[in-house]
């Protein structure tokens, strides 16, 4: 197993609700690719946008967003993680894919907070597992957008030594500067890669700068983009994080504290 992962953060401008037009898009700003890439990251709502209208984009997990990732993974040899609304039974989720490099779906994970803010929880219904997966290259966590703000979903995921810990987003240029900082936050207290890949241009309501980076496990800044549409190339290093918790073994004093009445005897 290599220790260096070679990670692509895709960071586009979709239009908006048009997945044909996307998947056009993305082929075409793939071309400059170059390279081994390990793992090809897209922003949050892939192929839609920051939709609230699930009725008419939703899919099911294994319709045509996976099917055009799929063949993005097996074209590359690469693992993918996208976005997409995903249709299930009775309700909507906003949904993260993790596609190996034999196009095949490892895993997915359902956005555990709805951004209730933006009205989101009006239309999709919130996850309520988080997902630690062993690729065959590294061990990897999934979050997406408005999850950020909840950093004991990240500690559980510390508490199973994570090594990459992901967020895909379409988080607004108002509040760039908190996503910024709970990113590089999320990292330093995980003792881990940090790797955001945020969305760019404008949807009907909102203004997006990208700013998609990526941390590492003591803080540092691997690499931070602007907000044009393009890939950003960065190397990982797993033993970096493996050498950064045996020297300050921090998370072996995490105490996930539950809150209870206290006993008057």
């Amino acid at each position: 197993m290599s220790e260096l992962i070679r990670v692509a953060l895709f960071q586009y401008s979709p239009e908006w609700e048009n997945k044909e037009a996307n998947m056009a898009k993305i082929r075409k700003q793939l071309e400059s690719l170059e390279g081994p890439i390990d793992l090809i990251i897209f922003p949050e709502m892939t192929l839609t946008g920051f939709s609230m209208n699930p009725a008419a984009l939703a899919e099911y997990v294994d319709g045509q967003t996976f099917s055009f990732f799929s063949s993005i993974a097996k074209q590359f040899e690469t693992n993918v993680v996208a976005g997409l609304i995903e249709r299930g039974k009775k309700k909507f989720f906003n949904t993260l894919l993790f596609i190996n490099r034999e196009g095949e779906l490892e895993d997915k994970y359902r956005k555990i907070h709805p951004f209730t803010f933006g009205e989101e929880a009006k239309h999709y219904t919130g996850g309520f597992a988080y997902i630690n997966h062993e690729a065959t290259d590294f061990h990897i966590g999934f979050s997406i957008c408005y999850d950020l703000r909840f950093p004991e979903l990240f500690r559980f995921m510390a508490l199973d030594r994570v090594e990459v810990l992901v967020n895909i987003a379409n988080w607004p240029e108002a509040r760039i500067e908190h996503y910024k900082a709970l990113c590089r936050a999320r990292a330093i207290e995980n003792q881990c890669y940090f790797i955001a890949v945020n969305r760019t241009g404008s949807d009907p309501k909102l203004n997006y700068p990208g700013c998609s980076s990526v941390y590492g496990p003591m803080g540092e800044e691997v690499i931070m983009m602007g907000s044009e549409e393009s890939i950003g190339i960065a190397e990982i290093d797993l033993e970096h994080v493996q050498k950064t918790r045996e020297n300050f073994p921090f998370l072996d004093d995490i105490k996930l504290i539950a809150i209870e009445e206290e006993d008057d005897e």
